[in-house]
């Protein structure tokens, strides 16, 4: 009893896993204004940011509010 699913492929290779459409990497020249080039390094640069916000509150125990004089 053979199930057609599990047939034997033979010397078949294994097919080559490409990129998502959408990669990190990217060929696109660094240009200015709205590109998706800029867009994805300045979020990078938002999320190093937030994170080094979040690590000083913590290490000092005060808040970014209070920091600026607002609370």
């Amino acid at each position: 009893m053979s199930d057609s699913a599990t047939a034997d492929s033979g010397n078949q290779a294994p097919a080559k896993a490409s990129p998502p459409p959408s990669s990190a990497t990217t060929n696109e020249a660094p240009a200015f204004g709205w590109s998706s080039y800029a867009e994805r390094i300045n979020g990078r640069f938002a999320m190093v940011g937030i994170l080094v916000v979040v690590a000083i509150e913590v290490c000092t125990g005060s808040t970014m509010i209070h920091w600026l004089g607002l609370g």
